[in-house]
């Protein structure tokens, strides 16, 4: 599979998606009008090993319920992200086996090599 999860307005992922340059074989996914769907995430956690790896901490929301003072489990932290796309790091690019979630240099740099060699 060869897929990328995104949010359209973001800025920083229309820098790394055209960064990365993916093939017409990438589907990309605009997480704010094609919600993630619970297989989906199940998917992602598969390769990733964990929940709390897709969860986005910088979330405006994650301040807002200040649910940095509250302990959350794996299972919290994937119900938060079915319940609002902006719970998700991004982007999350899936190649084969391979996952790259968020927006480090490191991550994308990564992400590019596995794309385009």
């Amino acid at each position: 599979m060869k897929k990328i999860y995104h949010l359209s307005t973001c800025d920083t992922c229309k820098r790394i998606i055209k960064e990365l340059n993916p093939s017409s074989e990438f589907v990309l996914q605009d997480i704010k009008s094609e919600s993630i769907t619970t297989e989906q995430i199940e998917e992602m956690y598969k390769l990733v090993g964990s929940y709390e790896a897709l969860f986005s901490k910088r979330a405006r929301l994650y301040k807002e319920r200040d649910l940095k003072n509250q302990n959350l489990s794996e299972e919290d932290y994937k119900t938060l992200i079915l319940e609002h796309y902006t719970f998700l790091k991004r982007p999350v690019v899936i190649v084969g086996d391979q996952i790259f979630v968020g927006n480090s240099k490191k991550v994308v740099e990564a992400a590019n090599t596995a794309i385009n060699g």
